[in-house]
Order: C-alpha cells, then sequence, then structure tokens
C-alpha cells in the first residue's frame, strides 16, 4: 500500500474537491440538501470568493467544463470576459505603456466570474437562489477565519492600500494594519451585495432558473454595473507605477453573457481529454499528450524519473512556444493540425538528448509563426520569485496572482469541474459599494497588432485558466484541475500521466513530487521567460536533479511541498465516486460519502 498524505476518498452519494475546505463543505451540504452538482459548485464558487480573497473574487473570470447525467456530451462554460470597447493598443500607447499592467483599473477585462456561475444555475441549477448564495453571504456578513496567506497579501499591499487604494484600506486594515491571521474578517458590502441579487431572484418567482436569470440581469444591467461604470473610471496606480483609470463602463457588462461552447478534445490511451478553446491554455495540455505519444508510443513516460522528466519537459516547452505564436480568441488556430499525429510527430522530432533552451513555435499547414516581441527579449529577472504559483505583490502595486478550483461529482452523474480565479484583492481598488474589486486579466494581451492575442476591444483574454474534463469509454469519468497559472497544464499533465497512464490512485498522483518549466513567456505582467529552467520539487530526488543537470536543464530545487495544487473527483461505471485534494498549503480538501 503506497503511504499518502490523506485518503482517497470512495462513496456513492457525492463529491466535493476545492482549494479550500469551507468551500468543500458548503458544496457537500448543497448535495446533502438535494441539490445537484452544479447548484453545489456555484455554491462552492461564491463561497472561495470569501475566504480565499487573495485568489479569487467576483471581479474576476471562470471557466467550467461541464458534463450532465440526462447528457453526457461535455460543454465548456466561458465566464471569461472580454475586453471593454474602449480597451484599444492605441490608448494604452497614449498613456506611454508598452504592456498592460499586472495591476489597477487599466487592466481589466469585463467580470465574468458571478456572470458564469449565474449562468450555471439558471441552466442546470436545482435549488432556490437563497441556498445558493446563503453561504457566502453568512461567512461575508459574519465573518471567517481569516487564512494566514491573505493577512501576509494584506501586508504587502499596506502601504498601497494606505497611500492610495484606500477603498480597499477601509475594506482590509484596521488601524493601517493586516489583519491577524485567523480573525474574523468580514465583508458586509459584499454580503449586501449578494442579499441584493438573492432579492432580485426571488422578485422572478419561485423557478430556480428564472431566479438566476433575474439575479444575473441585476449584475449585469443593473445596481452592480452602474457602480462599476462610476468607480472604474477613477484613476489609481498600477504596476507601471503611475496613476490610470480603467475603461470597464456598465454597457460593457451589459453586453456579456457567459456562454456554452464545444470543448477541444483529444483521445489518449482509452481516455477522451476535454480542455476549452485556444482562448484558454488548455489544448496545450492536448498537444504535450499527443508529442509524448510520438516521442513513447510503447509506454507513459514517468515524470518522477530523469528520462520521464527531460520527455515531458521538452514536449511542454514546444507545446506552451505553440501556445504563444498562435493561441487566442480567434477563428484562425489552427487546432485540427496541432493536435494532429503528423503534426505531433513533427514536433517529438526536435526532442534530443539535451534541454532545449529556445522558444521554437511550429509552423502548422506551413504558416510562419509570429511572437510578440517582447516575448522575443523578456528573459530579464522577474521582479520576485513566483515559483509556487502564490501571489507576489509589491509596494509599487506589482501583482502577480493565483486562482482556485473546484470539481463536483453527484451521485446522479452530473460533473463539474470549474476554475475561478482574477479579481484578487490585490488586483485593483475595492468598489466600496459592492466590496469586491476588478480583475487584471487585460494583462495577458499583447500591445502589438496581428497577434492572436494582441489586445482587441471585445476580445478574450488568451487565459491561463484550464479545466479538465475525461471521458473514459463515452462516459465522464474524472473532473480536475489545478491553480498556478502558467503551471496550471503542467500540473495536470504530470497528473494524469500518473492516473491515466500508470494507474495510480488519485491522492498518490496529487501527493507525487511535482515540477515545471518556466522556459516560455509568462502570461502575467512582466511576461518574462527562464530558458531551460526547471523548477522542482526537492522530493524528485538528487539523483534525478543531478542527471537533469547533466543534460542541460537549469534545475532550482524547491521545497518537498510548494508545487502542484491539484483537486480531483472520479465517477466509475458502477456508480462508485472518488475525490482527491491537494496537501500543499494546508487548505485544500475534498469532502464525500
Amino acid at each position: 500500500m503506497t503511504l499518502t498524505t490523506r485518503p482517497t476518498l470512495e462513496g456513492t452519494f457525492g463529491m466535493v474537491s476545492s482549494t479550500h475546505w469551507v468551500a468543500s463543505q458548503v458544496g457537500m451540504r448543497l448535495l446533502e440538501r438535494g441539490g445537484n452538482a452544479f447548484d453545489a459548485a456555484a455554491a462552492a464558487g461564491f463561497v472561495l470568493h470569501v475566504v480565499e480573497p487573495h485568489l479569487n473574487g467576483p471581479g474576476g473570470d471562470l471557466p467550467a467544463i461541464i458534463a450532465t447525467a440526462a447528457d453526457p456530451t461535455p460543454r465548456v462554460l466561458c465566464g471569461q470576459g472580454p475586453a471593454p470597447a474602449a480597451a484599444t493598443i492605441e490608448h494604452y500607447r497614449s498613456e506611454g505603456l508598452d504592456l498592460v499592467p499586472g495591476s489597477g483599473p487599466l487592466a481589466a477585462a469585463v467580470p465574468g466570474a458571478v456572470d458564469a456561475w449565474l449562468v450555471l444555475l439558471r441552466d442546470h441549477g436545482s435549488l432556490p437562489l437563497a441556498e445558493v448564495l446563503g453561504p457566502a453571504a453568512h461567512y461575508a456578513r459574519h465573518g471567517h477565519p481569516l487564512l494566514e496567506r491573505v493577512s501576509a497579501t494584506v501586508e504587502r499591499v499596506a502601504d498601497l492600500f494606505t497611500e492610495d487604494w484606500t477603498t480597499s484600506a477601509d475594506l482590509w486594515l484596521d488601524g493601517g494594519r493586516a489583519p491577524r491571521p485567523g480573525s474574523l474578517h468580514r465583508n458586509p458590502a459584499w454580503a449586501d451585495t449578494l442579499d441584493r441579487l438573492v432579492a432580485e431572484g426571488e422578485a422572478a418567482g419561485a423557478d430556480p432558473g428564472a431566479q438566476a436569470e433575474a439575479a444575473r440581469r441585476a449584475w449585469s444591467q443593473g445596481f452592480v454595473a452602474e457602480a462599476v461604470d462610476a468607480f472604474s473610471r477613477k484613476p489609481f496606480r498600477d504596476s507601471s507605477g503611475e496613476r490610470h483609470a480603467g475603461l470597464v463602463t456598465a454597457d460593457d457588462l451589459a453586453a456579456f453573457e457567459a456562454s456554452w461552447e464545444e470543448p477541444v478534445t483529444l483521445d489518449w490511451r482509452g481516455h477522451t481529454v476535454c480542455k476549452t478553446g485556444p482562448w484558454g491554455q488548455g489544448p496545450a495540455l492536448l498537444q504535450s499528450l499527443a508529442v509524448l505519444d510520438a516521442l513513447s508510443p510503447d509506454a507513459v513516460p514517468d515524470p518522477g524519473t530523469a528520462d520521464g522528466v527531460h520527455l515531458v519537459a521538452e514536449a511542454l516547452k514546444l507545446a506552451f512556444a505553440d501556445r504563444e505564436a498562435w493561441y487566442g480568441d480567434t477563428g484562425q488556430v489552427p487546432l485540427d493540425t496541432l493536435l494532429s499525429p503528423a503534426y505531433a510527430a513533427e514536433r517529438a522530432g526536435l526532442v534530443g538528448e539535451r534541454a532545449s533552451h529556445e522558444l521554437r513555435p511550429g509552423s502548422p499547414d506551413g504558416r510562419t509563426p509570429r511572437l510578440a516581441g517582447h516575448a522575443l527579449d523578456g528573459s530579464a529577472a522577474r521582479p520576485a520569485d513566483p515559483t509556487t504559483g502564490e501571489p507576489t505583490v509589491e509596494r509599487t502595486g506589482v501583482t502577480r496572482g493565483d486562482t482556485c478550483h473546484v470539481d463536483v461529482v453527484d451521485r446522479f452523474g452530473n460533473m463539474v469541474s470549474a476554475t475561478p480565479s482574477g479579481g484578487w484583492l490585490q488586483s485593483s481598488p475595492t468598489v466600496p459599494e459592492l466590496g469586491f474589486c476588478l480583475g487584471s486579466r487585460l494583462q495577458m494581451t499583447w500591445l502589438e497588432e496581428g497577434l492572436p492575442s494582441s489586445l482587441i476591444p471585445g476580445r478574450r483574454p488568451r487565459t491561463t485558466l484550464t479545466p479538465t474534463l475525461v471521458l473514459r469509454e463515452g462516459r465522464p469519468f474524472m473532473a480536475c484541475g489545478s491553480p498556478g497559472g502558467d503551471q496550471q497544464d503542467q500540473w495536470q499533465l504530470l497528473f494524469l500521466l500518473r492516473t491515466l497512464g500508470q494507474g495510480m490512485g488519485l491522492q498518490e498522483a496529487i501527493d507525487a513530487p511535482a515540477w515545471h518549466t518556466t522556459s516560455f513567456p509568462g502570461s502575467f505582467w512582466p511576461r518574462t521567460s527562464e530558458p531551460g529552467v526547471l523548477v522542482v520539487e526537492d522530493r524528485l530526488g538528487a539523483d534525478v536533479v543531478d542527471a537533469l543537470t547533466r543534460r542541460g536543464h537549469d534545475v532550482r530545487v524547491e521545497g518537498g511541498w510548494t508545487l502542484g495544487r491539484l483537486c480531483a473527483v472520479t465517477r466509475d461505471e458502477d456508480g462508485v465516486l472518488r475525490a482527491g485534494a491537494n496537501p500543499r498549503g494546508m487548505q485544500g480538501y475534498a469532502v464525500g460519502r
């Protein structure tokens, strides 16, 4: 028997796995009250806004992949808001910027998370809106014990809040100091906003779907949109060191509705892996799997050995180079070719015995790749240590954020994988009437014309958010995902190789030593890269590290439990449900029975 930090949970009623134990338990509570997986996921998602405010918020984003018991065909729910109508390259250039700031109002896309959760409830929920939003409103109004990392994040931005983001200081500081870890923190303005959304929903009648749609209208066309419009126009300091006003308007919120889309899929070793479209980075995981099949057709590479790490890392570098050259919110992404066996074999031919230190996008269909100029020379040192994926915030407003995740499967066979993010408390100043801030997702766009991820009004920024749903013999089998920015699909790839490829149990695969590469341009400001770098947990072993170093990898060793944030649930054909959750950081938990 393999020792793990905790057991893989097993049962038949329901499973919830998330990045915070309160969110997991709230999701389970909704299942116990007769709700389905969609009710549970939404309730957990709204609670995550409250208990992990340094990792996500109502002003952020949400992609999800679902399958229903009635129709197992996976569907992607896109809650990634687009660039505002006024967000032109010319505007940012006129402000003296060559990159979209990493924080502040000017970095905000249209908020999409709340709209997406409400669309999920409208189309698939079964409980009254008050039951779904009630737990989040309770914790916002009456308080919740603050995580140590929330307190530390607030401490790092306390001067910025005091000097410039004074509405955030009003919410987060007490006498100029960050709240103590474990102290009760309350956000009555957000509780009032949730209560008002519930009241708007209940005015539409008793039908849960009608309630969710009425609340959605109040959000996008009512009091929330009006408050965002007024506040967004005020200038605040951002990561450029200057003060800029935002561009999000009420009209932008009214024009957005979360959409249902077909997933991008790849058949791999008896499974079908489902990801978002190329407006997210998800297809890079599929490309990596295809290249690994070409490199090792007879055996799944073991990501715990030097040979396996080398092959997987080199496949990831190639896939993420293609992400840089080809992915974006455009109909011109050559996905069929990028995921084809022939192209995978061509890319696999570039993998040698030595680590590559180059950014090498391919030429699908003979097209010439083009990279942003900043990506070609963006190998400068990063402003702080981002290797764990944790948010990093400096006094100037420089912000790097992380993410949350929740997976749910119920006894009926409904399944959800959702990755809410953005709108971190350190993203931009708090809108005082609403109790939340806008996000900073536009930092993932380029201020250069003609790229798939160029900043264009109405276009979605190419997000790093990337939930996963896996089919086995055409039936939903697994939902999984991870926080971690550019590392999300890297850590998920290791997890899938270990579970689907090597037969590891969920918790065993989650606990196994993690690693990733930073050998491509980062998606967060200041968009730098570290050619040839591998960041590894020390549990990978000194022999493996030495062998990788001899192959030319620049190996940076981190603590034994610092990388990886996986959550996962599964459902077998016989109805047995399982779940696991990440022990790193001591706050992710799975619950179920």
